[in-house]
């Protein structure tokens, strides 16, 4: 297996389980609060890590601040075999934090403060081309600074490496950000902004991908919760089913999907059989509380592929 580079932001998630969200001027009683490692770079990393079972295959790039979240986050990950060593500590600023409420039904609402991730310029995107000549994958998000995101993708692309980008959060990105992209994965509500069209299922989604693809990216993969994940590539347009699972939290559900899909890829899978591994990760993800620590090993997912035929 080749390298899986991952650019992206680290926070310490504050989550609360909540009955319901407060309105404005109320209180509203939460039942839980813990914190876990986050951020969506980081939830890939972790991901990866964990299927590719190969400890330094998976490298980390972003940056943490000077404070015990930051410190308490990169030595989760170097517990979990990730090279942090491109992971750079930046001083007189606080680590990103989200502060996560999650309902009785799993969904989630997310608040962000990106502290040092909004850092990132052409010191990560340097680290990141530095990495590229043994790397198989780049998974990229847009937590960080879209600069440094964007001088990242270009030099992989035309280093011939596959880049998979999910747009989140949504963000204005210029003309041509994606140019360089080789996997789009767009949620359902990120697919719904991107198309300008309601995304609520697979006849939805594939209208949305289609548009979207229509931009020049070469694969677009709309994913859909419990309605699976729609495909759309040079020779592929399909609904892959989802894997039935009892949902605890969907927090880092997609970030498991990216990260199953980045290794997926990396391991000289083809889309679909990279695509249903992720889609197993994001299954084994939402069925567990947190973030970084709800994240499938590979044994687990080649169970849950083996299960589903």
């Amino acid at each position: 297996m080749k390298d899986v580079i991952v650019l992206g932001g680290l926070n310490m998630d504050l989550i609360v389980d909540t009955p319901r969200l407060a309105g404005p001027g109320e209180t509203a009683e939460g039942t839980r609060f813990y914190t876990t490692p986050g951020g969506k770079g980081g939830n890939q990393a972790v991901a990866a890590a964990r299927l590719a079972q190969s400890p330094g295959s998976v490298k980390m790039v972003g940056r943490i601040g000077d404070d015990s979240f930051g410190e308490e986050m990169a030595q989760f990950m170097r517990n979990e075999g990730i090279d942090t060593s491109l992971l750079r500590r930046t001083e007189n600023i606080a680590s990103g934090i989200a502060v996560i409420f999650i309902l009785p039904d799993g969904e989630n609402h997310v608040n962000p403060v990106y502290g040092a991730n909004a850092l990132c310029d052409s010191q990560q995107s340097g680290d990141v081309i530095n990495a590229l000549s043994s790397a198989g994958v780049l998974l990229c998000q847009q937590e960080v600074p879209l600069p440094s995101t964007k001088a990242s993708i270009d030099a992989a692309a035309k280093a011939g490496i596959t880049v998979v980008l999910d747009p989140a959060p949504v963000r204005e990105v210029p003309d041509g950000f994606y140019k360089s992209v080789s996997i789009l994965t767009p949620n359902q509500g990120e697919a719904s902004s991107m198309a300008n069209i309601d995304v609520i299922d697979a006849k939805s989604a594939k209208k949305a991908a289609i548009s979207i693809r229509d931009t020049g990216i070469e694969t677009v993969i709309v994913t859909l919760g419990d309605q699976g994940a729609w495909v759309e590539s040079n020779g592929i347009s399909e609904l892959l089913d989802p894997y039935k699972v009892d949902v605890v939290a969907t927090v880092a559900a997609g970030d498991a999907f990216n990260g199953g899909l980045g290794v997926g890829i990396a391991s000289g899978m083809d889309l679909l059989d990279a695509a249903r591994l992720g889609m197993a990760s994001g299954a084994l993800c939402v069925g567990r509380d947190g973030a970084q620590e709800a994240m499938g090993t590979r044994a687990e997912a080649e169970a849950l592929l083996a299960s589903h035929g």
